[in-house]
């Protein structure tokens, strides 16, 4: 890493909006090639993490996920050798350990205001790594460095990070029906590390169906702008990736009224549906705002009386993160992941 700290003075004020991410799937969870994992995600428009940062001489965090937010503080200020403090307001988080990339996107927009603020030349790559991110999927490093449909090539055996290898414009015009399931947060931590280190590999002709349909039926759909078949690739890959993890997750969905709204809207027009990483949020394509906004009153009208359900209409977001200096949007900075 080269994390140099420049001669000019720190800016007065970083303002770093990050994106949520749909997590869609592993694609080699057998091995045989030397490479584990490899992942297919979405970044999300609508959800997002928003933080300012200006220097300060204690560290103060205000807002929510602020407990979260202590933690990267302290891990990114020890890391660089920073002599001084920080105050941090979170505006608005992506809701914690429900699949969205909550904990990357805050962890990543700390770092990289904090690294600004004092003058660092470190990329998020680096960030990253200091923030111990991406043990398995480079998914959220790729929401905040470039944005649209991404596809990393998993863990070789020297990897950091994994390499995002496939990045692809999402349409705009198409729509992401999301399900929250508040009594329900998907399997985090420690327990999740177990998971991953009793569960035994995925057979290999699974393994090799669900990279053919990713590089023969699913980007080639996007490119093509056919939301059906993007939509029949992803139902296809999250099946298979529910039977992988059933035993972990009490069935293919980890909250069973999320499940069942899943079967419904894909009964009832969806292109294709799944649940984003360990859940609790379900997931549903949509080729117009119009079938999804329908479906949407639908589902408040048919599940009103759940309040531990929630519903929401997201775009894709295209772009990277944005990152404001002092109000104003930077020209060129250097947000690359794979310098």
């Amino acid at each position: 890493m080269k994390n140099q700290q420049l001669s000019v003075a720190g800016n007065e004020s970083i303002s770093i909006i990050a994106p949520a991410r749909l997590h869609l799937g592993f694609m080699d969870m057998h091995g045989g090639l030397g490479r584990q994992f490899g992942s297919l995600g979405l970044s999300l428009s609508d959800i997002f993490t928003h933080i300012t940062a200006k220097k300060s001489d204690a560290i103060v965090i205000h807002g929510p996920s602020s407990n979260r937010g202590t933690e990267y503080v302290s891990r990114i200020i020890n890391a660089l050798k920073i002599k001084g403090g920080v105050e941090i307001t979170i505006h608005d988080a992506i809701p914690e350990h429900a699949g969205l990339g909550s904990g990357t996107q805050l962890s990543l927009a700390i770092g990289i205001a904090i690294a600004r603020l004092y003058g660092f030349q470190i990329s998020t790559r680096e960030v990253a790594i200091l923030m111990k991110r991406g043990a398995r999927s480079g998914i959220g490093v790729g929401a905040f460095t470039m944005g649209g449909f991404l596809v990393d090539g998993g863990r070789g055996e020297s990897t950091e990070v994994p390499p995002i290898v496939s990045q692809c414009y999402f349409p705009e015009e198409w729509r992401i029906l999301l399900v929250f399931d508040k009594d329900v947060e998907g399997i985090n931590g420690n327990p999740e590390k177990e998971i991953f280190e009793q569960l035994p590999p995925m057979n290999e002709d699974d393994s090799a169906r669900i990279c053919r349909v990713v590089l023969m039926q699913l980007l080639p759909a996007l490119a093509e702008k056919n939301c059906d078949k993007f939509g029949a690739a992803i139902t296809e890959i999250q099946t298979m990736m529910g039977e992988h993890f059933s035993d972990a997750q009490n069935g293919h969905y980890s909250s069973q009224q999320v499940a069942e709204i899943m079967r419904w809207t894909l009964l009832h027009g969806a292109a294709g549906v799944g649940q984003s990483s360990w859940g609790p949020t379900g997931f549903a394509v949509y080729a117009n705002e119009l079938k999804a906004y329908q479906t949407l009153q639908l589902l408040r009208k048919n599940w009103q009386n759940e309040k531990n359900l929630d519903f929401c209409l997201c775009t894709a977001r295209n772009t990277k993160a944005d990152i404001i200096i002092d109000g104003q949007l930077p020209q060129d900075i250097n947000l690359q992941s794979h310098q």
